[in-house]
């Protein structure tokens, strides 16, 4: 494993560990709910919307530890995003997570999944909660399959 490889699992086991966001949100304006039925991953993501930008966002749930903490990093990054830009980070991510987008187009810190793809039965956990957060966005249903 090279000294990248393992600073970036180290990143991951530490979202893991201690889930950054992890909490329902009381004042929500949007509630989705994520689930990878194929390995029992499971979210509900919370947003607070002022206009069209993200004020808060927060998650719960169970699942791996590539799941948990793709939600950590997410929720950290889209606070204070508009929906456009939300929509081209989820977008960026969806592309890394399946080895078809260029890393310089992503933030550093989501960079650490660029492994994903090498495993793709793991993809569907990383991008799990940026589905939800997609489907939040866009008038979801509530509940977001994977």
């Amino acid at each position: 494993m090279t000294d990248t490889s393992a600073l970036y699992q180290e990143v991951i086991l530490d979202h893991n560990r201690r889930p950054r966001n992890y909490c329902a949100m009381a004042d929500a304006t949007i509630e989705e709910r994520g689930v990878n039925p194929l390995c029992g991953d499971e979210l509900t993501l919370y947003l607070r919307m002022d206009g069209d930008r993200i004020a808060d966002a927060s998650f719960q749930g169970s699942g791996c530890a590539i799941s948990r903490a793709s939600a950590s990093m997410m929720t950290s990054i889209v606070k204070g995003k508009t929906r456009a830009e939300a929509d081209a980070l989820i977008e960026q991510f969806r592309g890394m997570a399946t080895g078809q987008t260029v890393l310089d187009d992503l933030p550093p810190t989501l960079r650490v999944f660029a492994g994903v793809a090498r495993l793709p039965q793991r993809v569907k956990c990383a991008v799990l909660p940026w589905h939800a957060l997609h489907s939040a966005l866009t008038g979801g249903t509530g509940s977001t399959a994977v």
